[in-house]
């Protein structure tokens, strides 16, 4: 990986949470108060969830560069 690359990364991730809070900033809210509720094993397990999907994306991503 190129610094190119993870700079994009890091600007595109920026560019899309800037995105949710300027089109849907009371959803946030909702979306904070549910969170709250909800128990943490739950929550832990949404960013497993989340953080093994952003790496197969990774891993996927490296393959198709690679051909």
């Amino acid at each position: 990986m190129t610094l190119h690359t993870l700079v994009l990364a890091i600007g595109l991730v920026l560019v899309f949470e800037g995105l949710v809070f300027v089109l849907a900033p009371r959803r946030i809210e909702d979306i904070l108060r549910l969170l709250a509720t909800m128990p943490i094993e739950a929550r832990r397990m949404i960013g497993l969830v989340a953080l093994v999907l952003g790496a197969v994306l990774v891993v996927v991503s490296g393959l198709i560069a690679a051909s």
